[in-house]
């Protein structure tokens, strides 16, 4: 049981690092590369932005088309490999609601209550980059618990931005959300609205608003995640399924 408390969801960056390479490891040992494209092919993974031609190795083609999945697919691909021994935790709790039926990029946006609007705003501009914001004070209906769906929303996020206006760091559920979003070791944008980062994307530097539009700020947010190797084959492929 020791290997199921090690991997779950939310795990921090070096134990997503060591269960890739003992995927990759395995697949390797296992497959063929039309075995491997198999495999992901009945998983549902896409394998459109790596080219198996461009490695020798079946191990880092592997690593390479599993970097970007969510921890809920990586932690299912492992069980299905028998890594991790077969248990409820690995299979994934499911999309919000709003994110459901979409490829678009998945974008948690960070915000307190206070200026939903500003985060709204900046979710509707991202639209035209196959960028699908989540915004709490929005996407949730008022028929679902509301704490289940941010709690879905961060764990199948492909990154998150933090909408940092004066009294964000004084509201512990931000914090939380940012907290998380580190410890799966996911991209973090913080979005300067009046208040610093804190913490530990306080090393970071935030995107500065210099009286911007949410068109501006939303074009710049599509060229940093389309930098980040964390983000960028993701991104590719929402917009290609768009």
């Amino acid at each position: 049981m020791k290997l199921v408390a090690q991997y779950q969801v939310g795990m921090r960056a070096s134990e997503r690092m060591d269960l890739l390479e003992k995927v990759g490891s395995e697949l390797q040992s296992r497959y063929t590369y039309a075995d491997i494209d198999a495999f992901f092919a009945a998983l549902d993974i896409s394998t459109i932005n790596v080219d198996s031609t461009n490695t020798n190795s079946k191990r880092v083609y592997a690593k390479a088309v599993l970097s970007c999945v969510t921890e809920a697919v990586l932690l299912q691909v492992a069980s299905e490999l028998d890594i991790i021994p077969h248990t409820p935790i690995v299979a994934p709790i499911g999309l919000p609601k709003n994110w459901e039926g979409t490829k678009d990029f998945r974008l948690f946006i960070s915000h307190i209550s206070k200026h939903k609007a500003r985060a709204t705003k900046l979710k509707q501009a991202l639209a035209r980059y196959g960028i699908s914001g989540f915004v709490a004070h929005e996407d949730i209906q008022p028929t679902l618990s509301w704490q289940d769906e941010i709690e879905r929303a961060l764990q199948t996020m492909d990154a998150l931005v933090a909408v940092r206006t004066p009294g964000f760091s004084a509201s512990i559920w931000t914090q939380q959300e940012i907290g998380y979003a580190l410890g799966r070791g996911a991209m973090v944008i913080s979005f300067k609205m009046g208040e610093d980062p804190t913490g530990f994307i306080g090393k970071h530097q935030a995107l500065p608003h210099r009286d911007r539009s949410a068109e501006e700020i939303a074009e710049e947010i599509d060229k940093l995640l389309a930098a980040d190797p964390r983000t960028e084959a993701r991104l590719l492929e929402a917009k290609a399924s768009a």
